[in-house]
Parts: structure tokens; sequence; C-alpha cells
């Protein structure tokens, strides 16, 4: 069964299990589907509200936006998982002739790319919900602040988790105009995350800042 239609309970318990995934990596491209679903929320909740009426239309761009990022980021649960067995299958391959060296390390390269491109494509979807949190934060229904927070927050932990997991696998890719490309993004991303998830933050500093503006 693929994660996505797997059990809140039954996922957790594989999480927390001894099998190696799902790991880190899908548990961040969940976290962003979440923090896409929770903007969705707040978006929806402000549509309707004539004490909103003038971000209507901002507010359903958003409840548009977010499902596609949703959907991709559930998908990409599975698809990290498949990266890793892919990675461990290159490695379980035989390595007695040093042709079949030559094919195992070809093999363990193209899964290891693949296994950084994965999470880096989580960090970008999980990045472009963001400003959408923030548009929720700052000028949607006010009743529903803390849901956008969270989503926000979910957000960055998404971004952050993913890069963290392209930057481990990079660790033994031998192709250096590949990894200083993706090791670039990886910087970019990360600066980005942390630097709009304080902004949404300080949007609601009577909830943030313990209680004092």
């Amino acid at each position: 069964m693929e994660m996505k239609n797997m059990s809140v309970a039954s996922l957790a318990a594989l999480t927390a299990s001894d099998a190696p995934a799902p790991g880190g990596g899908s548990i961040s491209a969940m976290a962003g589907a979440f923090a896409a679903a929770l903007a969705g929320m707040v978006a929806s909740l402000t549509v309707g509200k004539k004490k909103y009426e003038a971000v209507w239309k901002e507010m359903e761009e958003v409840i548009a936006r977010v499902q596609p990022i949703y959907e991709g980021l559930l998908d990409d649960m599975q698809r990290d998982t498949a990266s890793f067995d892919a990675v461990m299958a290159a490695m379980a391959m035989p390595k007695s002739s040093e042709a079949e060296k030559a094919a195992r390390r070809e093999s363990m390269q193209r899964a290891l790319k693949a296994a950084a491109e994965v999470p880096m494509q989580v960090a970008e979807r999980a990045a472009s919900v963001l400003p959408l949190a923030k548009l929720c934060v700052g000028r949607g229904n006010g009743n529903a602040v803390t849901d956008g927070l969270v989503g926000a927050m979910l957000a960055r932990t998404a971004v952050l988790g993913a890069i963290y997991n392209v930057r481990v696998n990079l660790l033994s890719v031998q192709d250096e105009a590949f990894t200083a490309k993706m090791r670039a993004r990886c910087a970019e991303l990360e600066a980005y995350a942390e630097a709009e998830e304080a902004a949404i933050r300080a949007l609601a500093p009577e909830i943030t800042n313990g209680g004092s503006v």
C-alpha cells in the first residue's frame, strides 16, 4: 500500500519500526503536504466571510494552488522511499569482477543522483507553500491564524528536512558539477525558508511573542 493511503496510525508505526523507510525524506514530504493543506484550510475559512470580502479572490487562488502542491507531496512520500530502495538495490549488485564493479558503480551513481533529486523536488514544492501561508496569516481569517502559522512552520521543516536528505546523498555523488549546482540551490532554499517562516511569524506577534506585541 502506498504511504499516502495508509492510516495515520499505521504510517507512524511503520516509521517507528526498524524498517529503513519511510524515513526523514518521506516524512518531510508529508509535512509539506499538510503545510499546504493548512493554507488551504485558512483560505477556505476566509472565502464567504463578509468581513474578508476584499481578499476572497486571493484566497480562492490559494485554494486552487494548494491542491496540486499537497497531492504532489503526498506522492513524493512514496517516490522518496522508492529512490532509497534503488540505492539499496544498487549497493547489493555483484562486485566479483571488474565489469561487475563498474556496473555497480554506474548504477550507484545514477541511483544516488535520483535520491538527491527527489528530495530537492520536495524542498521546492514545500517552499512554494510559504508565500501562500504568508498571505493566509497576514490577510486571512483571523480566527484561523494559528492554523496558518502551523502551516508555515511545517513548510519550513519540510524544506529543511528535504534539503538535508539532498545533502547526505550528494556526499557520495562523484559528479562535481551536479553536486555544486544542487548544493547552491539547497543554500538558496534553506535561506528562503528560514527568512519566510520568520517573516510569517512576525505577522502575528501577539501569538508568536508570548502575548507581547
